[in-house]
């Protein structure tokens, strides 16, 4: 800060009280690459250890599994014993006039 005759010059750094070397930029850069290599880590070594049983819970493990021949079912349900549809007939009853249909 200096002064010629009655005016007062102050540099920029005075005026904004602090100084501008963008320090903050650098560490929210590095945050955030931080979180994307974090965040990565944690996604690719789970899906390198995937097993034979977690393999057959996607899709591509079932259809796959069932490419094998293999008759294992432990864990899926393929026959509900009801191999009757039911109307609609068969869920509307009458109670007091009115006609109810169940769902």
């Amino acid at each position: 800060m200096h002064k010629e005759g009655e005016e007062i010059h102050i540099d920029e750094t005075e005026a904004s009280g602090g100084s501008k070397e963008g320090v903050v930029r650098w560490v929210l850069a590095g945050g955030l690459l931080l979180a994307v290599i974090l965040l990565s880590i944690t996604w690719i070594i789970p899906a390198m250890t995937t097993g034979d049983v977690e393999e057959e819970g996607t899709v591509s493990g079932q259809i796959s599994s069932m490419e094998d021949g293999s008759s294992d079912t432990d864990s899926i349900v393929t026959d509900l014993g009801d191999d009757e549809a039911t109307t609609q007939q068969d869920r509307t009853t009458t109670e007091d006039g009115l006609e109810v249909v169940e769902n």
